[in-house]
This record gives C-alpha cells, sequence and structure tokens, in this order.
C-alpha cells in the first residue's frame, strides 16, 4: 500500500474509529485525529503514534486546523445521542465539514452512513445518516459513502440492543418489525471496506451498499445469538408495542437511553438490505462472512476479553478526579472501574499490585477472598490453592489463585481473567500511568460478561460485597505504594 501523506480520522474514540485508526497506523499512514476531548484519545494505546487536534465538528476554526494538508479524511460523527435535533445537527456538521474539506484541497471524504432504500419513507435515523452523506457531497469534494445495516462488533448500538434483550429476557414481547429484513454485517468486513477505500480510486465519488452474506430478519438475529450462547429464548410478537412504547421498553430493560433507542427502533421497520453488487465489484478481495460466523468472532472476543474500545478507555489525563468509583456497562460486560491518586511513583504502584495474591493474600478483605476461594473447590474449581509461581514477578499464562495472568504491560498494566467457576467470565485489571501534570493515576476495573438472567443476578446480587472488597482493594493498593511496601 501507498499511503497518503495525511489521513484525518473524526470520531476515533468512536466503536469505528477505535478500530480503524490503529489499523491505518498498522498500514503506514499519518494519522491525524480531531476529538472534542484531547485527554480521551490520550487514553489509547495508539495515541502517541497521531497527531490531536481538538475541537468540535460544528467549529470552523477547529476544523481548518484539523484538515489542513489532509489527502484523505474519514467522517465517522453521528449526533443521535443529542437529543430529538440531531438530524439537523447531523447535516449543518456534515455540510460544514464538506465547505472546509474544499477549501483545504482533501481529496476524498470516506464516510459510513446507513442502508435503506432512499425512496421508501425511512426513519428519521436513517434518513439522516443519508442526508449527511448528501451534505459532504455538497462541499465538492468526491465522497465515497458506505451504506451499512447492523454492524456486527462490539459497540454498534443497535448489536447492542439486540444482544442485550436476548441475554437478559428468556421470553420476550416483541413488535411486528421483528419481521423486518435485515443484512447485518461484521464489524471485520466495515473495516476491510474503509481502509480499502483509501487505495482504491474507482470507489471515487460513490454510494456503496455494504452487507454480510446472506439476508435475515430481526427475529432470526436474535435466535441465531441466542443459540451461539447456548440459551433458549422465545419471541412473541404483538401488534401494539410501538415504536414509542418499545423504547421504554428497551430503555428499562437494557443500559441504552430511550432518546438513543427510540430513532434506532423507529428505524427498524425499514428493510435495510443490499441492492446491488457494486461493493463486490469494487472490492472482490473482500469476502463478507454470514450473520453465524460474525456472532462466533463477537463470542470469542468477548470471552477472551479482546474488546479494543473498552479495556483502553481510561479516563486518564490532567482533568481525571482524584479518586471516583462507577458501574457502567458496554458490549453486553459489566464494568466496576476505580480510579485513585497515588502519592507514589507509577512503576511503584506497579510492583505493589503484581505482588497480590499467593502467600502475601489480597490485602483487603482476605476471609472473603478465602470464603470464594472455599465455594470454588465446593462447586470443582481451583480455589486459592494454586497461589503464584514467583512472589513478585509476573508473566502471561501465570496462575494467579483462581485467576490466570491475561495481559501484561511492565509498569502500566495487568489483566487477570478469571478460572473459577462463574455464569458468566469475568476480568480484573490494574492500570497506572502518570498524568500531565506529573500525577500518578491507579486505575482498577472489575470486569464480568453475564450468561443470561442468571449471570445478572450473580453480579448484582453480590455487589455489595464486591463494592466493599475492590473499593478497600484499590485504596490498600495506594496506600501500600506511597508506604513503599
Amino acid at each position: 500500500m501507498n499511503p497518503p501523506a495525511t489521513v484525518l480520522i473524526t470520531g476515533a474514540t468512536g466503536y469505528i474509529g477505535g478500530r480503524l485508526t490503529p489499523r491505518l497506523l498498522e498500514e503506514g499512514c499519518h494519522i491525524r485525529v480531531l476529538a472534542r476531548s484531547a485527554a480521551r484519545v490520550r487514553s489509547r494505546s495508539w495515541a502517541d503514534r497521531v497527531e490531536i487536534v481538538e475541537g468540535d465538528a460544528l467549529d470552523r476554526e477547529a476544523l481548518s486546523r484539523a484538515l489542513a494538508g489532509v489527502d484523505f479524511a474519514y467522517y465517522l460523527i453521528h449526533s443521535m445521542g443529542s437529543g430529538s435535533g440531531f438530524h439537523e445537527l447531523d447535516v449543518e456538521a456534515a455540510r460544514l465539514f464538506g465547505q472546509v474539506a474544499r477549501e483545504a484541497g482533501v481529496r476524498r471524504i470516506v464516510y459510513l452512513g446507513g442502508l435503506g432504500d432512499p425512496k421508501a419513507e425511512l426513519s428519521r435515523h436513517l434518513r439522516s445518516r443519508q442526508d449527511t452523506g448528501r451534505a459532504l457531497r455538497e462541499g465538492g469534494v468526491p465522497v465515497t459513502e458506505f451504506r451499512a445495516a447492523v454492524i456486527v462488533g462490539s459497540g454498534s448500538i443497535s448489536f447492542e440492543m439486540i444482544r442485550y434483550l436476548v441475554e437478559r429476557l428468556p421470553v420476550m414481547v416483541c413488535p411486528r418489525w421483528v419481521y423486518s429484513r435485515v443484512q447485518p454485517i461484521a464489524v471485520s468486513d466495515v473495516l476491510d471496506y474503509l481502509t480499502a477505500a483509501l487505495t482504491n480510486a474507482a470507489c471515487g465519488d460513490k454510494v456503496i451498499e455494504v452487507g454480510g452474506d446472506g439476508v435475515t430478519t430481526y427475529k432470526g438475529m436474535m435466535l441465531g445469538y441466542a443459540r451461539a450462547r447456548g440459551l433458549r429464548r422465545w419471541l412473541v410478537p404483538v401488534p401494539v408495542l410501538t415504536p414509542r412504547l418499545s423504547s421504554y421498553w428497551v430503555h428499562w430493560i437494557t443500559p441504552i437511553p430511550s432518546g438513543v433507542s427510540g430513532p434506532l427502533i423507529d428505524g427498524l421497520r425499514n428493510e435495510v438490505v443490499v441492492t446491488d453488487n457494486l461493493a463486490r465489484e469494487l472490492f472482490p478481495g473482500i469476502q463478507p462472512r454470514d450473520y453465524a460466523g460474525a456472532i462466533a468472532k463477537v463470542i470469542d472476543d468477548l470471552e477472551h476479553g479482546r474488546i479494543e474500545t473498552t479495556w483502553s478507555d481510561a479516563h486518564g489525563g490532567s482533568d481525571t478526579p482524584d479518586s471516583f468509583s462507577r458501574v457502567e456497562s458496554h458490549e453486553g460486560m459489566i464494568f466496576e472501574r476505580r480510579t485513585r491518586q497515588v502519592a507514589a511513583p507509577a512503576r511503584e504502584v506497579y510492583r505493589v499490585f503484581t505482588g497480590i495474591g499467593g502467600d502475601r493474600g489480597w490485602f483487603h478483605g482476605d476471609w472473603m477472598w478465602q470464603v470464594r476461594g472455599m465455594v470454588d473447590r465446593m462447586l470443582g474449581g481451583a480455589g486459592l490453592r494454586r497461589g503464584r509461581r514467583h512472589p513478585d514477578e509476573l508473566r502471561v499464562g501465570d496462575a494467579l489463585d483462581f485467576w490466570r495472568v491475561e495481559a501484561l504491560e511492565p509498569d502500566r498494566l495487568v489483566r487477570l481473567r478469571a478460572e473459577m467457576k462463574l455464569p458468566g467470565r469475568a476480568w480484573l485489571q490494574f492500570r497506572v500511568w502518570e498524568t500531565d501534570d506529573g500525577k500518578t493515576q491507579l486505575e482498577q476495573t472489575a470486569a464480568f460478561l453475564p450468561k443470561g438472567l442468571g449471570g445478572l443476578l450473580y453480579w448484582y446480587g453480590l455487589y455489595p460485597f464486591h463494592a466493599r472488597i475492590f473499593d478497600g482493594l484499590a485504596r490498600e493498593i495506594a496506600r501500600r505504594a506511597e508506604a513503599g511496601h
């Protein structure tokens, strides 16, 4: 590949942009990113390899700085979470971006929009995606517009909504949109198209519909996911669930707020399938996988903790508070994060948390860890009897009581994968970094991927104990590092 001199990526901390950026870096591209929060970008593992411009897509001055000297620009911005006026914001931002791109001499814009027959009565969400593409083209810069339906991958709101419903409800009362035809596509295939667009001059100023191998329905997607997860689910379609009622239902059952789920659900009544072969003609080397294959890849990534846009999504930077904790949900996983400011060098904090377990115990509430170990033994697990290979050193693959070291970055990060008996998968990660103002931050993250309703009940039933254990653990790691123990 002969990469362009400079590529601008907007939405680089989103679920597509966060995966596309390291891909293009591997191809040798010089990457510049436009982001409202530079601190959020700096938390990414690739941050030191990109040029960061801080600013908003509606700020002409920021756009001028970001687009100066750029050959290709990826437009991966969507305003749906901003409220009922998202359509107007999308079009306004895209129109301004196209104008400034023309002034800067950008050769081409690559945009990811949404499938749907433009002649049909599209939902506001789908109409907004297509109107955004038209607004970008008004500037006169050639736009390669890919249109996709549901993207199967961690972070895709449409897919996450389906997954949450299947995981949490053994029986689902569904509106008639479950019979709408859809052509889902794996996130890896979308990234293949986006990457290949840089060097394919033939895709120029074109609208390209992309989809996976095969057409299904939303009911088929839900039942297919259930089969892949080993869950038995029953769907009961009823005609009385309007999009508004469905959005409230999704709001209470999943972490997705009604302001986001409403436009999405309204769009599910539209058929979203590929209607031509242009993608295959322009990109014959890309063979999209089918839905079952896409699901298998997602589940494998989840079960092994390979979630690109979550594990690296730290809340670092100079604006990080001295101490905070919160529970959040992403990609079907539950995260309990704790961050503490530590008056010790990052290397010393790393030394403390890599010395955990074995004869030293778990620093806080050790009797609760012992009880959990005994329960695990009773259920046929290893319990705490495995200890650790070395009292001070860790390496990837080491057993650590009922954990396994899954990832390790010297003086920066350790991630442990639970091997105890659980109704799901669990991880415990410690990460430390020094901020721009010379402070040291410790981030401790407990993550759980529940399997079905039983997994959710397990997590929330034990949450009071988890909160006490993990809060004390983070506090004790900081204390020991500061004391030099």
